[in-house]
């Protein structure tokens, strides 16, 4: 194949961003030392401010986005790296300052990629992806802390999005209580399906009073959302819990005062998933695709190729999107 299609956002002199698919060929594709045909990617809220051209995603334009892929190894100039070998790439600059995988080919440097765990495909790896490797890693922490299934109800905020969603269906299948956050009530029924023992909505969370402690209602928390939730769940956690911190998207503000910390031993634990180290990453995938695999409802899992990419990206930034939504970037 001489050319192949792939997801392009470009910025005009005026600053003007548009998306198209258009025909790139591989001599067009970034440096590094293995070519992957991706068979799946995913489309994770970054990637929707990718294809907006957020300067805080997007570097330099043209862009691919994409920080998920997963397929096959067709060229590689690593020895680590043979061509028919099935591999994931998840975070590093994949889909940020490095072109990412809404596009048949990508090409990556030896170091990001990781070879397809025994008991996973490429779709139940993107059925995961980034969102899934944070909910595992969260999940860790909370183990880490000391954080076990017999004590009280573990927390799960944007328990409809992807990171929410995993992290919901680990937890369940390790026995532990979860309580659900959403703010999506036509969801309720599939978060309980899911492992849910409690379905709450946002308004469990919307204490605005300047109180150092509230009322302790959980041991552990994994918080997709930040702002001034994720204040109040700090607050509500009893004494030596943990909550573990991976969004942002009610705010990248905490109104907190270090009581939680001082006088209940709180830990607060920071997941950052790009530039997780790799031992850790190989563990998480490990963990994924054996003792911690789940199953989503089908239900909770969408399929789009490239052309219905923007329709779902305009519906992942309303917060219209509910699960896993899987991008399949091969020429018809």
């Amino acid at each position: 194949m001489t050319t192949f299609p792939a997801f392009v956002v470009r910025k005009s002199s005026t600053g003007d961003v548009s998306v198209q698919v258009e025909q790139l060929s591989r001599d067009d594709l970034p440096a590094g030392e293995v070519l992957i045909e991706v068979a799946y990617s995913s489309l994770n809220y970054k990637d929707a401010l990718a294809s907006r051209g957020h300067p805080g995603v997007v570097q330099s334009f043209p862009h691919v986005p994409g920080i998920d892929c997963a397929g096959r190894v067709v060229e590689s100039s690593s020895p680590d790296w043979q061509p028919g070998q099935e591999v994931l790439v998840t975070g590093y600059e994949l889909g940020a300052s490095h072109w990412g995988g809404y596009s048949q080919f990508v090409r990556v440097p030896a170091e990001w990629v990781v070879a397809m765990p025994p008991g996973l495909d490429a779709r139940g790896a993107m059925i995961y992806g980034t969102a899934g490797f944070t909910a595992a890693q969260c999940v860790a922490a909370l183990q880490h802390h000391g954080i076990t299934p017999d004590r009280r109800e573990v927390l799960v905020t944007g328990a409809t999005g992807g990171v929410g969603i995993v992290a919901l269906a680990i937890l369940a299948k390790l026995g532990y209580r979860v309580s659900a956050v959403s703010g999506k009530p036509e969801f309720y029924d599939l978060l309980r399906k899911v492992g849910a023992v409690e379905t709450l909505s946002r308004e469990a969370l919307a204490d605005e009073s300047d109180r150092p402690l509230l009322k302790a209602r959980w041991v552990g928390a994994v918080d997709t959302v930040g702002g001034r939730p994720l204040a109040n769940i700090v607050r509500s956690i009893e004494h030596r819990g943990c909550v573990a911190a991976c969004g942002l998207v009610a705010g990248d503000q905490v109104p907190l005062t270090v009581y939680p910390f001082l006088l209940r031993g709180v830990t607060l634990a920071g997941i950052d998933s790009a530039k997780c180290p790799r031992d850790s990453r190989l563990e998480m995938w490990r963990r994924l695709a054996g003792e911690w695999r789940v199953e989503l409802p089908e239900e909770l899992v969408t399929t789009v190729d490239l052309k219905g990419l923007p329709e779902r990206i305009e519906a992942i930034l309303a917060g219209k999107v509910a699960g896993r939504t899987l991008v399949v970037p091969r020429a018809e």
